[in-house]
């Protein structure tokens, strides 16, 4: 039996996913969406957006995304899984789930906002998953320097879009070949996409379904 389909997993990913769909964020509504557009291309106020902004607001995968998530790591034998972007960890028990049905492993994820990423805590000790993840609490671009595995698996990006490229370099030399890197929300980081499907960067990238990038390092 998966245990991504199973309790105490499946009826916990069934609650967050309806307090997601109903959560609002009262300091998102008084911008204006082309406020948010600039702020979301930013590479200097993305600490304001998703520190100020965002801080409340639930940024989870979607349930397709979340089962796409575990099929991938599944199905190559993840053991070692970078994460960017947990939020309240919708997409880290999809991981996590994934690396107990492969026998064990290790989730490196990563959370700017230290309540999210208390919560996040929360819930994977409620799916019983907590002893797999590492919760790295600030900027992905400080956390995410130092202390990684000599080999990784799988990526998932889906923190602040314009650091993809800039996670994605920190984490480079580390991807064996194969490695899986799936990038939610792509096409808000058309810097990361341009890289991915330029065929010189060292991966074979293709869009998958509405909104997510798809790709796995050649060598």
């Amino acid at each position: 039996m998966s245990t991504l389909i199973s309790a105490p997993v499946a009826p916990l990913l069934a609650r967050l996913f309806t307090e997601a769909d109903s959560a609002l964020s009262p300091a998102l509504t008084s911008v204006s969406p082309e406020e948010r557009q600039r702020l979301l291309g930013s590479r200097t106020e993305y600490r304001r957006l998703y520190g100020e902004l965002l801080k409340d607001l639930w940024l989870p995968v979607s349930p397709e995304t979340g089962r796409l998530l575990y099929l991938l790591a599944r199905s190559s034998g993840a053991r070692s899984i970078v994460e960017f972007g947990t939020s309240f960890g919708i997409s880290s028990i999809h991981l996590a789930a994934a690396l107990r049905d492969n026998g064990g492993g290790r989730l490196i994820t990563t959370e700017f906002e230290p309540e999210k990423a208390r919560r996040a805590a929360g819930h994977l000790r409620e799916a019983g998953l907590d002893d797999l993840v590492e919760i790295r609490v600030g900027d992905a671009l400080e956390t995410l320097a130092v202390d990684l595995p000599d080999t990784i698996d799988l990526v998932l990006l889906d923190g602040a879009k314009v650091l993809y490229d800039d996670v994605l370099e920190l984490l480079h030399e580390r991807l064996r070949p194969g490695a899986v890197v799936i990038a939610d929300n792509a096409d808000d980081s058309p810097r990361y996409q341009q890289r991915m499907r330029s065929g010189n960067a060292g991966y074979l990238s293709v869009p998958f379904a509405d909104d997510v990038e798809l790709s796995m390092r050649l060598a």
